[in-house]
C-alpha cells in the first residue's frame, strides 16, 4: 500500500501537515522571519556595532533588527504591519513590535547559523537555519519537526 505522501506528493503533504498545525502561512511567515535574523554571519564576527543589519520577509510584512545577544545572535522585531500584528494578537502576543524572537543562534560554519525561534501566533518555539546567500539575500529554513513541514524563505537586507 502506498503511503499519503507518495499519493499526494511532498508539497502538498507538508501544506497538508502545516494545515493541521492550523497556521500554515504563520508557521511560514514568522518561523522564517527568525531564521532570517542570522542574516550576517561575516558582519558578526567582523562589526564593532551591536546591530547587524535590518531585514524584511518576502512579504514586506515583517522587518527584524539581527544584533548581538552576548557570544550569539538575537532578532527584534522593529515593524509589522496591521495583518501580522493581528495574527500574533491571535496567538496570545500582544506586542509583536519590539519582541525578541530569536534566541540562541549560533554559528555553525562561515556562512551558517542554527538557532530557535518563537512564533507568537503558534506560541511555539521551532528550531532553524540561516544560510547567507550573499551580504544582502539569506535564505531561512525552519521545520516543524525534524524534515517535516519545512518551509524556506529568502530575506532581503534593507541596511
Amino acid at each position: 500500500m502506498r503511503s499519503a505522501a507518495t499519493l499526494i506528493g511532498p508539497a502538498e503533504m507538508t501544506e497538508r501537515v502545516l494545515r493541521n498545525e492550523g497556521k500554515v502561512h504563520a508557521m511560514g511567515r514568522y518561523l522564517l522571519l527568525a531564521i532570517s535574523l542570522v542574516l550576517a554571519s561575516p558582519a558578526w564576527a567582523k562589526s564593532d556595532s551591536q546591530s547587524l543589519g535590518v531585514w524584511k520577509n518576502p512579504q514586506n510584512s515583517v522587518h527584524v533588527r539581527a544584533e548581538r545577544c552576548g557570544n550569539q545572535m538575537c532578532g527584534v522585531v522593529v515593524w509589522a504591519n496591521d495583518k501580522a500584528k493581528a495574527d500574533a494578537k491571535r496567538g496570545g502576543t500582544n506586542n509583536l513590535v519590539g519582541m525578541n524572537l530569536f534566541r540562541d543562534f549560533t554559528q555553525e560554519k562561515p556562512g551558517v547559523w542554527r538557532g530557535r525561534v518563537f512564533v507568537p501566533d503558534m506560541n511555539r518555539t521551532f528550531s532553524g537555519r540561516v544560510t547567507m546567500l550573499d551580504h544582502n539575500r539569506l535564505e531561512g529554513r525552519g521545520c516543524l519537526t525534524g524534515n517535516i513541514g519545512c518551509r524556506s524563505q529568502t530575506w532581503t537586507r534593507l541596511n
